[in-house]
């Protein structure tokens, strides 16, 4: 923000959230976010500030299109995220704005001459590494459980705890069945910028400490070894691939049925992305958990069926490189297997005079028979 930026002379402007936070960690900061006391909408708009918030007075600079929100307070008036009334006017304060946020590390600000303003002690959280609530008003808010537990998932590798008395209350959300008001969507849109974050495993353990797990990922939650397993998979992935999110959701979840993993993605509802790939990755763990001593033709064609990889050939080799993290022999036995199959066409197979249903059955024969034979040459 420019000292002299015209649009904003007169208005009491400051830098809050992530950005101050970031940069006093020595993060790279990509957005800032801002707060404008004692301003009204009004006075915004003449100034050439486009309004965008629906639930309270959000701007976007004409220019740099950075946001500029209106100082304002929180009040509950119901269930979830959602239950609150908003109220922003000019006589609320910055430190009534920062009041409402979620831990000290977020409710810090910086003026206009990059002077810190930090009433509820984020500075002293950040030098402890410590992630605290603002205030007991944490309860107010179940979202504020996976919030705290994301922090974790990103800044675990810095030496990051959760206070005490934050966790406390994160088990207090969790036992007064206000986590139970958290809409789907919002409880998947958290996880998936945790399993993005540094230390995933981080969110995961943290949400099963608190109980919030057992709530919202019952699947994952029954089983606490089959859990840890799962999250000591978090970083197990094929190099080759960049999707880390999806890979990782599908290695959480590969252990799970598939009646497990439906339940489990309808009640996230799981965009068809991470479901397809879970179910793939779940198919994949299945035959190296059999092999090698049962691997044979027939698997494996059945194996390559429920990839859909006729169809969808660029899903084997990822699928093989994640075998080759628990077994590369196997691996290899399985791309050349992959390989000599896929060499088989049906164009060759009609050019001989098969067609209709003799066409492919003889093309699943062929391709078996050279399966079998790749699987062969291998064990001897």
């Amino acid at each position: 923000m420019s000292q002299d930026d015209p649009r904003l002379a007169g208005l009491e402007v400051y830098r809050v959230g992530g950005a101050v936070r970031d940069a006093r960690l020595g993060w790279p900061v990509y957005d800032n976010d801002w707060v404008v006391v004692g301003a009204t909408p009004e006075a915004m708009r003449e100034r050439g500030f486009k309004p965008v918030g629906r639930d309270f007075p959000v701007f976007l600079h004409p220019e740099t299109h950075e946001e500029y929100a209106l100082a304002r307070t929180e009040r509950k008036q119901g269930h979830g995220y959602t239950g609150f009334q908003v109220y922003a006017s000019p006589d609320v304060t910055l430190e009534d704005d920062l009041a409402r946020r979620d831990l000290t590390i977020n409710a810090m600000a910086e003026d206009r001459a990059g002077h810190l303003v930090d009433p509820y002690g984020g500075a002293r959280d950040l030098e402890a590494r410590l992630l605290r609530h603002v205030s007991p008003a944490f309860v107010e808010d179940p979202l504020r459980v996976l919030r705290t537990a994301r922090f974790l998932a990103r800044y675990q590798g810095l030496g990051f705890a959760i206070a005490e008395e934050t966790r406390a209350l994160m088990c207090q959300l969790v036992e007064s069945g206000e986590i139970h008001h958290l809409v789907a969507e919002r409880v998947w849109v958290e996880t998936e910028k945790a399993l993005g974050e540094p230390y995933p495993e981080a969110y995961f353990r943290a949400l099963s400490d608190c109980g919030a797990l057992s709530v919202l990922m019952p699947e994952l939650a029954r089983d606490c070894r089959a859990l840890e397993e799962a999250l000591a998979r978090l970083h197990r992935l094929p190099e080759e691939d960049g999707q880390w999110e999806r890979w990782r959701w599908a290695r959480l979840c590969e252990h799970l049925d598939d009646e497990e993993r439906r339940r489990l993605g309808e009640r996230l509802r799981l965009p068809r992305a991470y479901h397809d790939l879970a179910h793939q990755t779940a198919l994949t763990h299945r035959l190296w958990l059999a092999a090698p001593a049962l691997l044979e033709g027939a698997r494996v064609m059945a194996w390559l069926d429920g990839i859909d990889a006729w169809r969808r050939a660029e899903r084997v080799a990822p699928q093989v490189a994640l075998v080759s993290l628990a077994n590369p022999e196997l691996a290899t036995d399985l791309a050349l297997a992959w390989r000599l199959a896929a060499q088989i066409l049906p164009q060759a197979l009609l050019d001989e005079g098969f067609k209709g249903k003799a066409l492919g059955e003889e093309l699943r024969r062929r391709r078996r028979e050279v399966i079998d034979d790749a699987l062969a040459s291998s064990r001897s």
